[in-house]
C-alpha cells in the first residue's frame, strides 16, 4: 500500500530510522534483535511525541463536549421532533462554547499517514528492497535481526522457504512469538478503548450511543487479527504505540477527573488523585524542627512591705 504522495514522509522515515540504528549499533551488535526492537521502540515514542499536542487538543475537546452534555441532552429533549432545529441548536451551543466534535479524530488522522509510512519502509526491508534512501547494509541487517528467534522481516503466514531466507529461523517458534504479539496487540487495543469507552459511559449514562460504544469496545481487537499479514516490526510498532496510548490516557484522566453531579444537580469536577511523586513527596520524612528555647518567664518584684514606724508621715508615739 504504496502512496506516491507520501514518497517524501517514507524517505524521512527511513532516515530516522537510519540514525536511530546508527546510535544503537555504536555499543551493540548492528544486527541483533535487541537493536532493531529498540529502534522501533525509539522512532515509536518519537513519533507520538511529535503528536502529544494533538492528542491534548483531542482530549481537551472530548472534555469540553462531556461538560456540555446535559445542555445537549436538554435541547435533544426540547426539539426531538425537529431533527433540523436540534442539529443546528446543539452546533450553535457548541459553537459558542469553543467546542470542536471531530477535534477527537486529529491524532487519528495524524497517526494514519505514520502507521502507513512504517508499513512501506518494514515492508520494503522484508522483501530487501533498496528504497526511500535505505543503503544496502541497512536492510541486510534488518532481514538478518531476530526478535526471540522469529526474524523482524516475518509475517505469521511466512512459509518454512521464506524463513530460510531469513536466517533459517524454526517454523513453529516464529508462529508461537508473532501470535504472542499479536494476542498482546490485540489485549492493548481492547483496554485503550475500554478505558475511553468507560469514562464516557460514566459521564453520560443517557448516551443513545452507549450500545454502540459497548460492542466497538469488544469488535475493536478483532481489528488485531489482521496483524497477522503484517511483519514482526510492525506489530512491534503497533504494541508499542498501544502501550503508549493507555498510559497517556490514564495519565491524563488522573488529572483531569470526569465532571460528576453534586447534590443539587450542577456538574462539579472533583480533585485530581495524586500522582506518584506527590505521594512520594509526602511519604518521605519531614525534618524536625529543633526545639524551640524554653520561654524566660517574668518575675514581678512585689514590694516590701515596710513598718509602719518606717512610712511616710507617720509618727512614733
Amino acid at each position: 500500500m504504496e502512496l506516491s504522495w507520501l514518497n517524501w514522509l517514507y524517505t524521512a522515515v527511513a532516515q530516522v530510522i537510519t540514525w536511530i540504528h546508527q546510535g544503537y549499533s555504536s555499543f551493540l551488535d548492528p544486527n541483533s534483535g535487541l537493536t532493531w526492537a529498540l529502534t522501533i521502540i525509539t522512532l515509536t515514542v518519537l513519533m507520538r511525541l511529535l503528536i502529544f499536542p494533538l492528542f491534548l487538543k483531542q482530549m481537551r475537546s472530548s472534555k469540553k463536549m462531556q461538560e456540555l452534555a446535559p445542555k445537549v441532552q436538554e435541547i435533544r429533549k426540547r426539539y426531538k421532533n425537529d431533527k433540523q432545529r436540534m442539529n443546528q441548536e446543539v452546533m450553535a451551543l457548541y459553537q459558542g462554547q469553543g467546542a470542536n466534535p471531530l477535534g477527537g479524530c486529529l491524532p487519528v488522522v495524524a497517526q494514519f499517514p505514520i502507521f502507513i509510512s512504517m508499513f512501506t519502509v518494514l515492508n520494503a526491508m522484508a522483501h530487501g528492497q533498496l528504497k526511500f534512501g535505505m543503503s544496502q547494509e541497512l536492510v541486510d541487517s534488518a532481514r538478518a535481526a531476530h526478535i526471540f528467534g522469529a526474524p523482524l522481516p516475518a509475517t505469521f503466514w511466512s512459509s518454512a522457504e521464506q524463513l530460510e531466507a531469513l536466517g533459517g529461523a524454526n517454523l513453529i517458534q516464529t508462529k508461537i512469538v508473532l501470535g504472542i504479539f499479536v494476542a498482546i496487540s490485540s489485549a492493548t487495543t481492547f483496554l485503550t478503548v475500554r478505558q475511553s469507552v468507560t469514562r464516557s459511559m460514566a459521564q453520560m449514562p443517557d448516551n443513545p450511543m452507549a450500545q454502540q460504544q459497548k460492542i466497538l469496545m469488544y469488535i475493536s481487537p478483532l481489528f488485531a487479527i489482521f496483524s497477522l499479514n503484517f511483519p514482526l516490526g510492525l506489530i512491534l510498532y503497533w504494541v508499542t504505540t498501544n502501550l503508549w496510548t493507555l498510559g497517556q490516557q490514564h495519565w491524563f484522566y488522573s488529572r483531569h477527573p470526569s465532571p460528576v453531579a453534586d447534590a443539587k444537580g450542577n456538574m462539579v469536577t472533583p480533585e485530581p488523585k495524586p500522582s506518584i511523586l506527590s505521594k512520594v513527596r509526602k511519604s518521605a520524612p519531614e525534618p524536625e524542627a529543633p526545639p524551640a528555647p524554653p520561654e524566660v518567664k517574668a518575675v514581678r518584684q512585689q514590694p516590701t512591705r515596710q513598718p509602719r514606724s518606717k512610712r511616710t508621715g507617720s509618727k512614733k508615739s
